[in-house]
Formats: C-alpha cells, sequence, structure tokens
C-alpha cells in the first residue's frame, strides 16, 4: 500500500483542532483504573420506569418502528408546546413552532448550520459545551469567546465585555443556562442584558436549556420570553437531561415558523428523523406531574451538596453550581506540588491512581486555556452511594 506522502490531511482545516475528546480519553482511564467515573455527565440509573415501559408499549404497538414524520410526531411536538405553556406562559404552534431532534447537540448543530454564513461571528459564553465549537467551525463561523470569570459564590457574566464582543459581522450569540460546565444560572437581569443587546444589534440567540428543570435556586428563566426575543430566539430542549435517558436522544427546538423551517432545512440532510417509538414515550414524560419535576430536582441537589461538601473536605476550592449536573472546582487550594501550579490536565491525568477517581479539566472547554487551567469538573449525577465512596475516596487528598 503507497503512502499519502505529499497529500492534502484527510481531514478537513475546519476539524483540524477538534481530535479524540477528553471524556473518551479519561472514560478509558477510569476503566482501566478501575476508577469512580464523575467525568462525563450521563446518570447511572434509569429515568421513570412508567416511561421505560411507555417506550416498550410504543415498539409492541408498532409505534414509531418505521421513520416517524420528519418535524417529529404530533403527540411529541404538543407536548412540548404544552410544556413550554405550562411551565413558562410561552405559546408555541406544534405544527409550525417546534422540531423534534437527535437530542439536542443535533439540535445545536442544525440551528448554527441553517443560520450561520461563512465568516458570520457566534458569541459564546466560556467554558463552552465542546459540541459548540466543533458546530461553529462546521458551520464556517468565528468563534467569539466571552468568558465568565470567577467570583465568590460562582461564575458570572460581564455585561460589558459581551457587549464590547459585538461586531458588525456578529449573527448570533449562543447561550446557555444553566451553564456547562460551571453550573451558573444566568440571572434575570444577566438575561435581559443579553436581550436589550440582541434586540438593539438585532441578533439572534440560539438557547441551550437542557437543564431547565436542574435549576436550584429558583425557576427557569428562558431568554424568549423576554421583551423582543420570542422572534429571534431558537430555544432548544432535551429529554435526556430531564427523564435520565440519555441513550434516547430525544431533542427539540422551539422557535417562530421562520427560524424552525430554516433549522429544519439543516436537519433534514442529518439524521431526517430519529428515535421514533422513544419519541412517543416522551410525549408522555413531559406530561408527567409537577412532583416529578420538584423530585427530580430535588434530588440532584441532595446529591450536589454531597459532593460538594467533600470535595470542600478535601481540601479543593468549591464553587457550589446553581443549576446542572455539574460542580467546578479550583485545585490550586490542594498546594502547588499536588496541582501542578494549576494544570487542570496533568491533574485529572494522575488523579485515578492516586485516590480512584476521574474528573474532567475545565481547560478543554475555554479557548483562552489559561483561564480555565486550575479548573477541574465533577459530575454528580451519579447513585448515592456511588458519590458516597468517591467523596470518601478523595478526601485521601487532604493527607
Amino acid at each position: 500500500m503507497t503512502g499519502r506522502t505529499g497529500r492534502r490531511p484527510l481531514l478537513n482545516s475546519r476539524l483540524a483542532a477538534f481530535g479524540t475528546t477528553i471524556f473518551a480519553e479519561m472514560s478509558a482511564l477510569a476503566v482501566r483504573t478501575g476508577s469512580i467515573n464523575l467525568g462525563q455527565g450521563f446518570p447511572d440509573t434509569d429515568g421513570p420506569p412508567e416511561i421505560a415501559e411507555a417506550a416498550a408499549r410504543a415498539i409492541r404497538d408498532g409505534c414509531g418502528n418505521q421513520y416517524p414524520p420528519g418535524p417529529g410526531i404530533p403527540e411529541l411536538r404538543t407536548a412540548v408546546a404544552a410544556h413550554q405553556q405550562r411551565f413558562y406562559g410561552l405559546p408555541y404552534d406544534p405544527d409550525t413552532e417546534i422540531l423534534v431532534t437527535a437530542g439536542a447537540t443535533e439540535a445545536i448543530a442544525a440551528s448554527l448550520l441553517a443560520l450561520l454564513e461563512p465568516g458570520d461571528e457566534v458569541i459564546a459564553l466560556e467554558p463552552y459545551y465542546d459540541s459548540y465549537a466543533a458546530c461553529i467551525a462546521m458551520a464556517g463561523g468565528t468563534r467569539v469567546p466571552v468568558t465568565l470569570r470567577p467570583h465568590e459564590g460562582g461564575f458570572r457574566l460581564d455585561l460589558d465585555e459581551l457587549r464590547d464582543a459585538v461586531t458588525p459581522r456578529t449573527r448570533l450569540i449562543l447561550l446557555n443556562t444553566p451553564h456547562n460546565p460551571t453550573g451558573t444560572v444566568l440571572t434575570r437581569q444577566e438575561l435581559s442584558a443579553v436581550a436589550e443587546l440582541a434586540v438593539e444589534r438585532d441578533l439572534l440567540v440560539v438557547s441551550d436549556e437542557v437543564y431547565e428543570h436542574l435549576s436550584f435556586d429558583g425557576g427557569h428563566l428562558p431568554i424568549a420570553s423576554f421583551p423582543g426575543m420570542r422572534e429571534r430566539t431558537v430555544t432548544i430542549g432535551s429529554a435526556g437531561k430531564t427523564f435520565s435517558f440519555t441513550g434516547w436522544k430525544v431533542g427539540w427546538v422551539t422557535a417562530t415558523p421562520e427560524l424552525v423551517t430554516a433549522v429544519r432545512s439543516a436537519k433534514q440532510f442529518l439524521t431526517y428523523v430519529s428515535a421514533g417509538p422513544f419519541q412517543y414515550a416522551v410525549a408522555e414524560a413531559l406530561a408527567l406531574p409537577d412532583s416529578y419535576f420538584h423530585g427530580f430536582r430535588e434530588d440532584l441537589r441532595t446529591k450536589r451538596d454531597l459532593l460538594a461538601t467533600g470535595l470542600e473536605e478535601a481540601g479543593f476550592g468549591v464553587f457550589r453550581p446553581a443549576g446542572t449536573y455539574f460542580v467546578t472546582t479550583d485545585i490550586r487550594p490542594l498546594g502547588a506540588a499536588t496541582s501542578q501550579e494549576g494544570d487542570g490536565f496533568a491533574f485529572c491525568r494522575a488523579l485515578p491512581e492516586r485516590c480512584g477517581v476521574v474528573a474532567i479539566p475545565n481547560a478543554v472547554f475555554y479557548d483562552h486555556r489559561s483561564a480555565g487551567a486550575p479548573f477541574v469538573r465533577f459530575a454528580f449525577c451519579k447513585r448515592t452511594d456511588v458519590l458516597q465512596e468517591a467523596v470518601t475516596r478523595l478526601k485521601a487528598l487532604a493527607g
């Protein structure tokens, strides 16, 4: 077999910077060392059994076993519309303003592919979910990070920095609240300022709200509910995070008919359709009583406090999150020798051998790697006994 000397690389230049993810590396390290994996954000228990049974029933009854409708089954689109009205008072037409996607990741990709022209600038809150950077690159856009800065009690958005980041080339703001990985929940004042900026500069907003039911200190505030935002916002939701069925990959977009049509134009050439029987089950899940959503949030709040307290006792600086599955820690209080002077990568690669726990270095979520260097993320969407064992292991660092 002849070599490829002198030929151009196989992977296109837009994706050349995106190799194997840190999640794959750290998950393999967890398996090799027998460590507790608090790196990836997926639950280690399934969601409500009645919803699992709804999926099984749909399969048995032949519902969705063949291609479902391109926009999603009517039952799920109607359920999404009812959910948005029930929790936020936002009316959406299930026939023209809702699109079902293969999880939130496809919704993000389809939105950016549909709405960006090459060279358009996209403002993203840094640190950010890793697919944002890849999707902006695939769409030919230019990523403009605005960094959430650590403050006592959490990370906050600098509104002056956000405003200064807008240029004549800015097309949209990619928003995420509750925010992965920092656990920040943007305040009403922050969201109002973002909305005013978007209206003033005629920007679109793609808002990733998959952790909407995991806002621990108050109700979720969709940016589409702010003045002038209904007509310029693509809101993204997901069943995986709310119902703990992440493998089903059922997400959705809510927006105006014009925006949904645009996103659907891209989405139809990605997966076209997916998850037929699971769509019927998620439609039932969205109609669960308030007690489910309250219990889900309180269970994760308890787990947050268990892990955050354990991390504090182990010597980490802890930013107790206001939302999501994740707690961000500062490794510098553990000491320079221990923390490799704030090198989260070295710390995370050594942690499994030191105490049998896996975490993720936050620097992978930053363009400005130095800003995230001392921070490490742990996931608490695990069984209580797993978290208790992880805390016991982590306390070895304090010794």
